[in-house]
């Protein structure tokens, strides 16, 4: 809902279907099937692009945790598509073969608290090939459960892609 007041348009859904995400549920292993996970967001991203109008946006693409190696892997394979990525407490990391390739601008977004992933992450934006910036929001653990984290999140993910995505002149 930020993201629309912002201007931004958005589609959410989930890499998992609902099927798999009770044995993932159980075996927490298909979240960490970043391959299978990237090859569905690309289908998705192909999709999109096939609507002239909504091509014309632009492509941003926001992931948490292993969504966020997903998103950027997807970033490496559509390059001239994807035009910003926002990870919120990503694991950048498990998308590591393909960070020199991601040519969009990365916001990598991690509580200070998340000390694990902090450090992950910081070590991953040493490998992206291209514009990246890791933001720590003080105070916040790796879900952003804590009173205002999350707000601050969808503050610096709507500014990074407000930046980086083509602008319309009016609301559509």
């Amino acid at each position: 809902r930020y993201f629309n007041e912002r201007g931004l348009a958005t589609l959410l859904f989930d890499l998992l279907g609902a099927d798999e995400q009770r044995i993932d549920d159980v075996t927490r292993e298909l979240r960490f099937d970043i391959p299978r996970l990237t090859q569905r967001l690309v289908r998705v991203i192909d999709s999109l692009q096939r609507d002239t109008d909504v091509a014309a946006l632009g492509t941003g693409l926001f992931g948490a945790s292993t969504g966020a190696a997903a998103a950027l892997m997807a970033a490496a394979i559509r390059p001239d598509v994807v035009r910003a990525v926002v990870s919120r407490g990503g694991r950048v990391d498990l998308a590591a073969g393909a960070l020199p390739q991601v040519r969009s601008p990365v916001l990598m977004i991690i509580g200070s608290d998340d000390h694990e992933v902090l450090a992950l992450n910081r070590n991953s934006s040493r490998h992206l090939g291209g514009e990246q910036h890791v933001a720590v929001v003080q105070g916040a653990t790796h879900l952003f459960d804590e009173p205002g984290t999350l707000e601050e999140v969808a503050r610096l993910s709507a500014d990074w892609f407000l930046q980086r995505l083509p602008c319309r002149s009016s609301p559509a």
